[in-house]
């Protein structure tokens, strides 16, 4: 299905982003797996290559504008364009109310989850724009809709992250360049146990734990088919959308028309105005 593509995806030495990385290989991409563990990106790249796929890896940190580039150069180099763009890479730490968490830590989180996506994509557009075909992945989550107290930096950088996609696709239409933002589900990653396992994610959010056990988590799966299907270009009419694992997406993409028109799929501030239009 993406025979010839190249992908690159970041924060894909374990979790989800290994998970997207073996899935896009499998589909027939070569990929290229970015995060900050030389020993986790060498099992992802030794997993892909033991299942008969090509894969290649680069060790860096993603919010760091000068590594990006440098990154960037360094896949093409090896593997050629880019096609597909896969930002995984994210914390969900600090957890806590805004008046206790450690603005050093609050702030590292956005430039991890908010900051990398945009290196990381204004890196490839480029190449992108100049070939005129591309598609972005930005991983967001069902939390950037919600005001969930306790998590306030991994919550304020998924909603950006959200509308980032948004403005992203608006700017990339003309170039052959589609965006999407998607939710994952909530998936047992190291993330997930980070929340799970710690005084202060036992402590602020106690109902995270409960989702787990009452059976309410994911497999990575879900997130993979809606990635590798995304990545085939059969839903680039919805780009610009936030795309969940439960939606429904051939009947999105046969509503494309009607989607766009009423902006649907995307984030948007309610008035009372809105509730008396006819």
């Amino acid at each position: 299905m993406l025979a010839g593509q190249t992908a690159v995806v970041t924060g894909g030495g374990r979790g989800l982003g290994r998970a997207f990385a073996l899935g896009l290989a499998a589909a027939g991409a070569s990929v290229a797996v970015v995060a900050r563990s030389e020993h986790q990106l060498s099992e992802t790249v030794a997993a892909i290559s033991e299942a008969g796929g090509l894969a290649t890896s680069v060790a860096g940190d993603v919010s760091d504008p000068f590594t990006v580039g440098n990154l960037a150069a360094e896949i093409e180099s090896r593997l050629g364009h880019v096609d597909l763009l896969i930002n995984n890479a994210g914390i969900g730490t600090p957890f806590g109310p805004v008046s206790d968490v450690d603005p050093g830590e609050w702030w590292r989180s956005v430039e991890i989850n908010l900051r990398s996506p945009f290196l990381c994509s204004r890196a490839f557009l480029p190449g992108m724009a100049a070939r005129q075909r591309g598609r972005i992945v930005n991983v967001a989550s069902g939390a950037g809709t919600m005001s969930i107290p306790y998590l306030s930096s991994y919550i304020v950088a998924k909603a950006a992250l959200i509308r980032f996609s948004e403005i992203l696709a608006a700017e990339a239409r003309n170039q052959g360049i589609s965006v999407f933002a998607i939710e994952p589900g909530t998936v047992r990653t190291a993330m997930a146990s980070t929340a799970l396992e710690s005084e202060a994610g036992r402590k602020w959010l106690p109902w995270f734990g409960k989702l787990f056990e009452e059976g309410r988590d994911v497999p990575p799966d879900l997130a993979v088919k809606l990635v590798i299907r995304l990545a085939s270009g059969a839903a680039d009419s919805l780009s610009g959308r936030f795309i969940t694992i439960s939606d429904d997406i051939d009947a999105m993409i046969g509503k494309a028309d009607e989607i766009r028109r009423q902006d649907l799929y995307t984030l948007r501030l309610r008035t009372e105005r809105d509730n008396t239009r006819s």
